[in-house]
């Protein structure tokens, strides 16, 4: 089984598996928007194992996670919110939906700075609750009445993502003490690279005769026949 990020072509397998599994259903334009504008949020379970005959074969999406941001939250703190969830009835049970929603919580935190999540799910629906609240450890904040189409209450949950955050914090700082360290002499090295490393090469304006420099007089204002002068002049002497 493969978790990855979702992607536009997957927009009509994954319409597909919510209107096999989901009495909430959206329109595709939905989706869309949502891959969009939170592109790092959502993802898709892919069964790996189906072969492809042809590099035009679909993948096979079992589950998805729908996610998004709160664009003007009403408490002001920056949070997610999941919009939908979904796992292909041949494909439960075995974790799919919890690693899809560990998956994008994570996300939130780590490219949103999220402090929470929340997300709504009907009064009946036993299974999600269960995993919502015992798996995830979501609490409800709330039940909305005739949230739903049909008239259903709905319980209104959310988890607070402080352990995830302590979590990247805590493997960050893992991955920095894993680093190799900077040489004791670095300062040293620096300075070293700093000094002159020798004498000048060669005699270049200096007198071999007095053994000490001299000025050369360069520059425009020495024209051509000013230096053949000179040289002949010294040449004679």
């Amino acid at each position: 089984m493969d978790i990855r990020l979702l992607q536009p072509s997957d927009l009509p397998l994954i319409q597909h598996a919510n209107l096999e599994n989901l009495p909430e259903n959206y329109f595709l334009k939905y989706y869309l928007y949502h891959a969009l504008s939170w592109p790092q949020l959502s993802y898709v379970a892919v069964d790996a194992s189906r072969p492809r005959t042809s590099p035009y074969d679909h993948p096979k999406i079992v589950g998805y996670v729908l996610a998004k941001m709160e664009e003007e939250p009403a408490d002001g703190i920056p949070h997610g919110h999941i919009t939908s969830l979904s796992v292909m009835r041949t494909h439960r049970r075995l974790g799919i939906a919890e690693k899809l929603m560990r998956q994008s919580q994570r996300a939130m935190v780590e490219t949103f700075g999220a402090h929470y999540v929340s997300l709504h799910v009907r009064v009946s629906n036993v299974a999600a609750l269960r995993l919502y609240r015992d798996t995830l450890g979501f609490t409800s904040d709330k039940i909305e009445p005739k949230y739903y189409a049909d008239g259903e209450d709905a319980h209104c949950m959310r988890l607070d993502l402080a352990g995830v955050r302590a979590q990247i914090a805590e493997e960050e700082a893992e991955q920095e003490r894993l680093l190799p360290l900077p040489a004791a002499n670095g300062k040293e090295d620096a300075a070293e690279e700093d000094r002159d490393e020798g004498e000048p090469v060669g005699d270049v304006g200096r007198d071999p005769a007095a053994g000490e420099m001299k000025k050369v007089k360069v520059g425009r204002s020495l024209g051509v026949g000013t230096l053949v002068e000179k040289v002949e002049s010294a040449v004679a002497k």
